[in-house]
């Protein structure tokens, strides 16, 4: 354990997730999903765990953003572990985990290369579990306020008062 911790020295945050699952560092067998932080700890109800880290990596590498901490990830495709749609997400992981071993001999979330699995992603982007996929992340990641601030947007302005009289009317590149 001493030697894959030293190992785990000199990682980027994406190579370290890229790898997670292989490592065990991302799937708990109880169930739950962890990260560097067990404190955003989530409890699987529906998915099998790996599958549940498979949509948190899938999530990455559709929307990559390195500022954006693994909570929001886990917290954009939460919606998916429910009785309800558990089985279309199962059913499009086992697809998603096909057509890696395809291109790549290893299942989608085990593969170390983001070029890789976007090749893979790219290869289904006309399916319908990844289009179900990409279009809830646009609301289920980019509508939590605490994102918000990445991208420097303040929220709504109506109860502010508008846009107008807050530094819209600044903007020094138009005119």
């Amino acid at each position: 354990m001493a030697k894959e911790r030293g190992a785990l020295r000199g990682l980027t945050r994406r190579q370290l997730l890229s790898g997670a699952s292989a490592m065990g560092a991302f799937v708990v067998g109880s169930g739950y999903v962890t990260g560097a932080r067990a404190d955003w700890a989530t409890e699987m109800r529906a998915l099998k765990p790996e599958s549940f880290a498979t949509l948190v990596q899938m999530a990455r590498d559709i929307y990559p953003h390195d500022r954006i901490p693994d909570e929001n990830y886990v917290v954009a495709v939460k919606d998916y572990d429910t009785q309800d749609k558990a089985e279309m997400a199962e059913a499009g992981i086992e697809a998603l985990n096909t057509r890696a071993r395809e291109q790549t001999g290893d299942d989608y979330a085990r593969i170390g290369w983001e070029s890789d699995r976007v090749a893979v992603l790219r290869s289904m982007e006309d399916e319908a579990f990844f289009q179900t996929v990409r279009g809830g992340l646009v609301t289920g990641l980019y509508n939590q306020k605490e994102v918000w601030p990445i991208f420097g947007y303040e929220g709504e302005s109506y109860s502010k008062g508008g846009y107008i009289d807050r530094g819209f009317d600044d903007i020094a590149w138009i005119g």
